[in-house]
């Protein structure tokens, strides 16, 4: 009985999770995620390295450029989004020119 009340607390989903690098974010409320993956091939036994994208939700514009993330399956939100965002795994560094503008910043002072 112990078994059964632990079992039903722990409901696993069975909705698949990815995790990723955020490519863009120009889209509004939707986020492409480039998730690779590293497969040894069947006959040959060399590892091949292969990306997908996917469009994923993000419903409060929170991830950036750069993110590791991590989206689950969903239900189908519009023609190409199947994936929400679950979490937000890393941060990305600061981009480029965000780089430049402190470094120009700290040399004037």
């Amino acid at each position: 009985m112990a078994e059964t009340a632990t079992a039903t607390t722990q409901k696993q989903s069975r909705r698949s999770t990815k995790i990723g690098q955020v490519v863009s974010t120009k889209m509004s409320k939707t986020i492409v995620v480039e998730v690779s993956m590293r497969k040894s091939h069947s006959l040959y036994r060399r590892v091949i390295a292969k990306s997908k994208k996917f469009y994923a939700h993000d419903e409060n514009n929170t991830a950036r450029v750069g993110d590791f993330v991590e989206i689950e399956e969903t239900r189908p939100l519009s023609r190409l989004k199947r994936w929400k965002l679950k979490n937000i795994i890393q941060k990305a560094k600061l981009v480029g020119g965000e780089e430049i503008q402190q470094q120009a910043g700290s040399e004037s002072v």
